[in-house]
């Protein structure tokens, strides 16, 4: 009650009034055009677009990566509430726990064996790469000794089991001759631990000393680590005065940035970056500074990484890099302020576009004016600025010596053009995933959609008028529901009524899955075309009592039939 919806959610998303709702851009998926809407009215929020639907328990949930339980503990201590301790099944709450706490002391492990005479060629490998004690410290910078089982054992004496360790992916797993063993998962490699934005040790990234492979290993996907929301150096980088992210390639390159004062540096972790990162990283900052590898890898990722970020709405340039090959390089050739010149430099999306759409083209000659305009033509039709397009327009018409309405017309032409598809597109996605959901529940079911479309019904009747419920509970039960997700939802709904409990959305949140409170909000937002009345209620559950019957009827034993019963069958076909 006291977390307020369109205030959590707007830490988040940035929302703008729709009437009585709100609206924006989805922080669960990429797009461009907003679907995701928050009711203030009742405390929830549904996307259109990809389905995700809930309260603001659930939303945490989404938007933290956290159990139940934890997202309760997150959101108390946003409103400085005390967490009741004994009242949730915190099960994963607890194993999280265990995980932080063993990634803690693996990480001090990892710094201990660095500063010891066993990392002693780790420690030169650092200090080589130009950083200082005070930044192998600040980082918490490690060495795995090249052993097989030096962290496994340092975490055994510390109270943690086999299976713990391997879950937190500290370890690997061998079964030869039926007999499993366990050893490190990080051996002889510089480690730099991986800090969540609270300050949690959530994963390890893992280099060799040598040219030998794999150069990197980091740590899989764990209960407390998602590969696809991994950032190395945001728990620094958000505390930076910077309005904007610096995003590299690497973590090494990271580490350099932030010693030599840039110290709102990240880097993306063991994949290209992903919405889900795009998202996060627009919770701390205005805007983001491209600088990856100056190679055609580091060139494709960039373009890549315009296109997320173009997605959900986030403001990018990208820093062209020269006199190295990466940021670490620079500033060992040229030192800070050659980055800081390269930063005041840095090409926005449409410069960048543009001036990788002119390479290799001769704008003297007609010809490459014309590939060149048509080019840039498409590119300043994507663009939903029009002050921007005006201007780049302008500049183009100068710099070649055509008349600027010819631009501007063919853009025109250009927008409609994709409007059109983009409409198109978003009709035939919406048909053909509504068409493959219904297809998917009938085939897994045995139901028809006049059934499915019954059983939805009878839950949001029941949630919104209670009061029906005694009129229809002998003839309901959770095996009324042929759907498994709506006969639990049945089940809770029913259960609550009965005991007379609350049945605002957050009191379900404890009991379903993100998937299953999507649904469940799905159909709410669904429900205000219906009439709402009791009789619309007996007749979906007559709808149900039909064909149950009707599949009661049709399922025959056969192995209790008689002969002359079984070729009675046959007959009747013919």
């Amino acid at each position: 009650m006291r977390c307020d919806i369109e205030d959590i959610v707007s830490g988040y998303v940035q929302l703008k009034r729709r009437g009585k709702n709100l609206v924006g851009l989805c922080p669960f998926h990429n797009e461009k055009t907003p679907s995701f809407t928050v009711y203030p009215e009742n405390g929830s929020f549904y996307c259109f677009g990809c389905g995700a639907g809930g309260e603001v328990v659930s939303f945490i949930r989404r938007a933290e990566n956290l159990d139940f339980a934890e997202a309760v503990r997150f959101l108390c201590d946003r409103v400085g509430m005390v967490m009741p301790s004994d009242n949730f099944d915190d099960s994963l709450a607890q194993r999280r726990k265990r995980i932080y706490e063993m990634n803690r002391e693996a990480a001090r492990f990892f710094h201990e064996c660095l500063m010891s005479e066993k990392g002693k060629t780790a420690l030169e490998y650092y200090l080589g790469r130009g950083y200082t004690k005070k930044t192998i410290t600040r980082f918490g910078l490690g060495y795995a000794p090249n052993e097989w089982r030096a962290l496994l054992t340092h975490l055994r004496e510390k109270g943690y089991s086999y299976e713990e360790i391997y879950e937190a992916n500290l370890a690997q797993k061998s079964d030869k001759n039926g007999k499993v063993s366990f050893y490190d998962n990080f051996r002889n490699r510089v480690i730099v631990p991986i800090i969540d934005p609270r300050g949690n040790v959530v994963a390890f990234g893992g280099r060799v000393l040598d040219d030998s492979k794999p150069k990197y290993i980091n740590t899989s996907d764990t209960p407390v680590y998602k590969k696809s929301l991994g950032v190395f150096g945001l728990n620094f980088a958000k505390n930076s005065k910077e309005k904007s992210l610096i995003l590299v390639e690497g973590y090494m390159d990271a580490i350099a940035l932030h010693q030599a004062g840039f110290t709102n540096s990240i880097a993306c972790l063991g994949t290209a970056l992903t919405g889900e990162m795009a998202h996060l990283l627009s919770r701390y900052a205005e805007e983001v500074l491209i600088a990856y590898d100056n190679d055609e890898a580091g060139r494709k990722a960039t373009e890549r990484a315009i296109k997320v970020f173009s997605s959900i709405g986030m403001k990018m340039r990208v820093i062209r890099l020269s006199g190295g090959k990466d940021p670490d390089e620079i500033l060992k050739k040229f030192g800070p302020e050659k980055i800081r010149s390269l930063i005041d430099g840095a090409e926005n999306e449409i410069e960048f576009a543009l001036l990788k759409a002119r390479e290799g083209l001769d704008l003297e000659s007609s010809d490459g004016k014309v590939k060149y305009l048509s080019l840039a033509a498409d590119i300043l039709s994507s663009e939903r600025n029009s002050i921007a397009v005006d201007v780049y327009t302008s500049r183009l018409a100068e710099e070649l010596g055509v008349e600027k309405n010819a631009i501007t017309v063919r853009i025109n032409q250009l927008r409609r053009k994709k409007a059109a598809s983009v409409e198109k597109k978003k009709y035939e996605t919406i048909q053909r995933d509504s068409m493959a959901k219904m297809g998917k529940l009938r085939l897994s079911n045995n139901t028809s959609v006049k059934a499915v479309k019954a059983q939805e019904r009878i839950i949001t009747l029941l949630f919104e008028n209670p009061d029906f419920y005694p009129s229809v509970k002998e003839r309901l039960t959770e095996e009324s529901f042929s759907i498994p997700s709506l006969g639990k939802i049945f089940k809770i709904l029913s259960r609550r009524i009965e005991e007379n409990e609350s049945l605002d959305l957050t009191a379900f949140s404890s009991e379903l899955s993100n998937a299953e409170i999507s649904d469940f909000v799905r159909l709410s937002k669904q429900s205000e075309s219906f009439s709402g009345t009791k009789k619309e209620l007996f007749d979906c559950i007559e709808v149900l009592e039909n064909e149950r019957e009707e599949h009661e009827k049709n399922s025959i034993d056969i192995s209790k039939m008689s002969n002359e019963e079984y070729a009675a069958l046959f007959k009747k076909k013919k």
